[in-house]
């Protein structure tokens, strides 16, 4: 059965962690606002919304590229330098692409490219910062946190940017994407520099072969990342093919962030029974049935209930497969790893666009939609069918055990 934890989230309610709270809300604000921001900054020029939707996909690629590339190279000792820097640089490419608004596609294209790539690794590097910082039995608790503050940023950074861009100038939320970038780069060497829990585990890159071992879990992610893109991508058409106004795009989907983010808070209140894994799994399947459920239940109310509650499960899967991935690989793995995976859920979003499009042309909204979540639950079976085959990699309190059960002898053999 599941429990109630004996002391909630209060003992995540540190100096630290609120610190890192900031961090990170500063970190991911120009990431949530940047796609839609590039549109508006490019909505009156000549190129108009084709160059805006351009650059808004360069900027996408720049995450894909840059977080494994970047993100393999954070090592214990140096992180903070490397996501400061990363941030930085950011925060100059933001601020430079409304001074440069007039500027030939080329150098707008490239300085889009920058502002996704440079920071990256911060994603990944700064969720290694957070599990490093608390006890391991406080680790669920501290990632459904920080979902729940991410799901929180991506609801508000449209109405943001909307209003910045209309009423402030089509720059403005590019400019104080900026400004949040480099108070976050500033604000990075505040906290604790990341040092190894275990003692075995030495500061050097991760292998590639080492990264590689948690693609089941990167696959899911991705899976899971691609089906509610379906859902997001295709609601538009959805709606208008029910004769029902497009306009109920925007809060449906303000509606989902909010609701997936009460779901991530909702995770870390209680321990729940089986593994992480097999956790993941459920949560999976739920949320497609209620992805499903979209294509099924009619009229207005009926949409948003499905979506609603696909948003509410959803975290739960983001939560327990960044749980999954901790426990499959050493600790001076997590920060490239969890890079890696960002990176592969970008890529699973864009390929997702792209066949979205094409499905749009050959059959109803529906079948899109019912199309993506069938792949999804393929590419599950595969991915948990690949995960049963290896067992996780035991903690540094569980090596400890195993030392102290067969004497120190024993023990120094590792």
């Amino acid at each position: 059965m599941s429990s109630v934890t004996k002391s909630g989230y209060w003992d995540l309610m540190t100096h630290k962690f609120l610190l890192w709270a900031v961090v990170s809300l500063a970190s991911k604000a120009p990431v949530a606002m940047a796609p839609l921001a590039l549109v508006f900054l490019s909505r009156e020029s000549p190129g108009g919304y084709t160059l805006g939707a351009t650059l808004a996909s360069v900027y996408v690629l720049g995450e894909v590229v840059g977080a494994p590339l970047l993100g393999t190279r954070l090592a214990c000792g140096r992180m903070r330098g490397q996501l400061s820097a990363g941030l930085m640089v950011g925060a100059l490419a933001f601020g430079a692409l409304p001074l440069a608004r007039s500027a030939s596609a080329p150098v707008l294209t490239v300085l889009a490219f920058l502002a996704g790539a440079a920071p990256a690794a911060c994603p990944g590097g700064i969720r290694s910062v957070l599990t490093r910082m608390v006890a391991d039995d406080m680790v669920p608790r501290a990632l459904s946190a920080e979902a729940t503050l991410t799901q929180i940023v991506w609801a508000a950074a449209p109405g943001m940017v909307v209003f910045l861009a209309l009423q402030v100038d089509p720059g403005a939320p590019l400019l104080l994407g900026a400004l949040l970038a480099a108070t976050a780069s500033l604000l990075v060497f505040r906290l604790p520099e990341p040092q190894p829990q275990d003692p075995a585990e030495r500061a050097v890159a991760p292998t590639a072969r080492t990264l590689l071992s948690g693609w089941p879990v990167y696959l899911t992610s991705a899976a899971a990342m691609a089906m509610l893109a379906t859902a997001e991508l295709v609601l538009p058409a959805l709606l208008e093919d029910r004769d029902l106004s497009v306009s109920w795009s925007g809060p449906l989907l303000a509606g989902f962030a909010l609701t997936s983010a009460a779901g991530a808070f909702c995770y870390g209140l209680r321990t729940w029974p089986g593994s992480v894994r097999t956790q993941s799994l459920v949560f999976l399947a739920v949320t497609a049935t209620f992805v499903s459920l979209i294509t099924l239940l009619p009229g207005l109310p009926g949409i948003a209930v499905a979506l609603l509650l696909a948003g509410v499960f959803q975290s739960g899967v983001m939560v327990t497969r960044n749980l999954s991935l901790r426990e499959r690989l050493p600790e001076s793995a997590h920060a490239a790893a969890y890079s890696v995976m960002y990176a592969v859920q970008g890529l699973g979003y864009s390929l997702t666009a792209s066949l979205t499009a094409v499905a749009l042309d050959l059959a109803t909204p529906s079948t899109a939609i019912l199309g993506g979540v069938a792949i999804t639950l393929v590419i599950t079976v595969v991915s948990a069918i690949a995960e049963r085959g290896t067992a996780p990699r035991p903690t540094a309190e569980q090596r400890t055990l195993a030392d102290a059960d067969h004497g120190p002898r024993e023990g120094n053999k590792r």
